[in-house]
């Protein structure tokens, strides 16, 4: 690419070594979660939310089970200050929900603020000022200093608002653009803030470090984070937050490191919607943790109910590869892939482990309310004999022999690449149906009756063209003498007859299920399928509808 040399590293690196995150393994427990839909998410929106809507979506982070809600800033404009006032004065807000508003270190904009929140049972007052090389010489053209003393007269200015205003407050401070800031002034402006708050026990602050551009990969973001943690003044009483973007491709990584690096709490959107491109995904987030054994403390039982919401009420989309969420996430198409699910998810139910192993799907479908039938295995002319043959014992209770299901599996690719397109699972189960089941042609079975011999002769009434006779066989049993009369009558040869049998429903309105595969004598198998109440019926039906196949390809 040209231009290259245009672009340089923005960030910094922590003065000394900060890599104790390094020796952790994985996150043992979960952060707070702070969900910013409301505000991050809302203002990227191509249309923001009017006030239904986000009176609909703040009630859905409720249900999702979010502790912590930033609402907005309400000092921005009256469409913000009319949705807050209305959660705090119809009692929306439960009891156990903490809201959360943002504002700039200005002080008209502060006593706005602590105006929208009159009533408030409680609230976290959000102050921020940005304080990144970039922004200090190019936006605001001031030194540090001047930041500092920007910093700490809002962070005195909340402070007496507090006092003036009925409620229960917690403070939060962060250096917006906290990647671009150089290490040691980052720290220097948080301690500064620290000192004019004084957190306690009873009242600690948030210290939250956000990514407002990542800038480097995760374990730079990780050691800044490890840096900052070790070196805050009133550590015991800080409880320091992350608030990633996602610009590098990383804001997943860059929380779960920077957890990992002394961080207790997150900011986030569900799907990572927000500015650019977007906020850290908390549904990833919890996911993954949940996918290690560890109660991430948010409800996504129903990310399709969930998805259907989010679609709704901000007009964006869930796409189909997104983690967890998307459509085809859970997907296999390819024949091996999907024959290894398909024994995965048999041995699983032959072993009932403890524990989740089948390959190719890290979690449970079922568990986020997905279904494995359309979910899991979907057919297209990639697909496999264990695939197709999953989807049909699945939906149908057809447990095709292992032969039997290659041979399917080679007819529906055919159809799937001549028509260009996946086949739905009814659309499989007519192929099957069509091609295999009860096939009444060229020769038509119509009934049949064993005589007393021993050597269990058997009369079999059938049907060609118009003519209907009577055939009869011998053999070692009812379907051996079936199967010698047919190879009489029609002139046929064939050996290796390959059987299998199940029941296809249980109860009053159980049906058997019989397979059966013939071999002619060049070496070419042919299968036929019979369903019927009534087993040996099923098993004939069978014989018949491979016999048939064999005819057709032998023009008889």
């Amino acid at each position: 690419m040209k231009n290259v040399n245009k672009y340089a590293r923005g960030y910094f690196m922590p003065p000394e070594a900060s890599l104790n995150w390094t020796r952790k393994e994985y996150i043992t427990e979960a952060p707070t979660w702070c969900s910013v839909d409301l505000r991050d998410g809302n203002q990227a929106l191509i249309v923001p939310m009017n006030l239904e809507e986000k009176l609909e979506y703040f009630k859905l982070l409720v249900d999702i089970g979010f502790k912590e809600i930033e609402v907005g800033f309400p000092a921005a404009s009256e469409t913000e200050f009319a949705f807050l006032r209305t959660l705090i004065e119809q009692d929306l807000i439960p009891d156990d929900v903490t809201i959360q508003v943002l504002t700039q270190s200005r002080e008209h904009i502060i006593r706005k603020t602590f105006e929208s929140l009159k009533g408030a049972k409680k609230a976290v007052v959000h102050l921020y000022n940005s304080t990144s090389v970039a922004q200090r010489e190019q936006v605001f053209r001031k030194s540090k200093q001047e930041i500092i003393d920007i910093a700490l007269s809002g962070a005195r200015l909340l402070k007496q608002c507090a006092e003036e205003t009925e409620g229960n407050f917690q403070f939060q401070y962060s250096p917006e653009s906290f990647t671009g800031t150089e290490i040691e002034f980052a720290l220097d402006i948080c301690n500064s803030v620290l000192d004019i708050w004084q957190p306690t026990a009873e009242n600690p602050v948030i210290i939250n470090l956000p990514a407002t551009v990542s800038m480097s990969m995760p374990h730079v973001y990780a050691s800044q984070i490890e840096y900052m943690s070790e070196h805050l003044n009133f550590r015991e009483h800080v409880i320091l937050s992350l608030h990633p973007h996602n610009d590098r491709g990383t804001g997943v990584a860059d929380a779960e490191l920077g957890m990992l690096a002394g961080a207790q709490r997150v900011e986030g959107t569900l799907f990572g919607n927000g500015e650019r491109t977007g906020n850290v995904d908390i549904v990833t987030l919890a996911l993954n943790m949940y996918s290690h054994g560890v109660d991430p403390k948010l409800n996504f039982e129903n990310i399709p109910a969930i998805i259907s919401v989010y679609e709704r009420l901000t007009k964006m989309r869930v796409s189909e590869r997104h983690p967890y969420g998307g459509e085809l996430v859970f997907t296999a198409f390819s024949g091996s892939h999907q024959d290894a699910i398909a024994k995965g998810m048999n041995w699983r139910e032959e072993k009932d482990p403890q524990h989740w192993s089948v390959p190719y799907l890290l979690i449970d479908p079922k568990d986020i309310g997905r279904e494995y039938e359309g979910d899991i295995i979907r057919i297209n002319s990639q697909s496999g004999k264990g695939g197709i043959g999953y989807v049909l014992q699945l939906k149908y209770g057809l447990d095709l022999p292992a032969k039997m299901r290659e041979n399917f599996g080679y007819f529906v690719k055919n159809v799937s690449d001549q028509q260009q397109k996946e086949l739905m699972p009814d659309e499989i189960y007519d192929i099957f149906v069509k091609e295999y089941v009860n096939i009444q042609t060229p020769v038509e079975f119509i009934k049949y009756r064993a005589t007393d011999h021993e050597d269990f002769q058997t009369i079999v009434t059938i049907r060609t063209g118009n003519e209907v006779k009577e055939i009869t066989g011998t053999g070692n049993g009812r379907l051996d003498a079936i199967s010698n009369a047919l190879q009489t009558d029609l002139g046929l040869n064939y050996t290796d007859l390959i059987y299998k049998e199940h029941a296809l429903e249980t109860g009053s309105k159980s049906q058997a299920v019989s397979y059966i595969g013939i071999t002619a004598p060049g070496g070419s198998v042919y299968w036929g399928c019979g369903i019927d109440v009534d087993i040996m019926t099923s098993s004939v039906k069978a014989l018949f509808s491979a016999v048939n196949q064999f005819s057709r390809n032998t023009q008889v």
